[in-house]
């Protein structure tokens, strides 16, 4: 498995405030499966960051696509293959 960091860039406010619930259950639902390790927002309002687990940029690229967010646009993604050093 490859780790990816997805900046979550804000597009819409209004729309981040509505899909907000759905963003978050869609997060765990993903969580859940696996491919979200960790997720948050920015406290200056810009938008957030979910660190996610995929075998390719194609399969990351597929799973981050099927957020609230993305779909409804409230937020733009920004994909990058991370080599994460995790603590222990």
């Amino acid at each position: 498995m490859k780790t990816f960091a997805v900046f979550l860039r804000m597009a819409d406010e209004e729309k981040s405030v509505r899909y907000r619930s759905d963003h978050l259950a869609f997060l765990e639902q993903m969580r859940t499966a696996g491919h979200v390790r960790a997720n948050g927002r920015f406290p200056d309002g810009s938008g957030g960051l979910i660190i996610y687990q995929a075998e390719s940029l194609a399969d990351c690229a597929a799973l981050a696509d099927q957020d609230p967010y993305i779909r409804q646009g409230a937020r733009n993604s920004e994909i990058h293959e991370w080599e994460a050093v995790w603590a222990d």
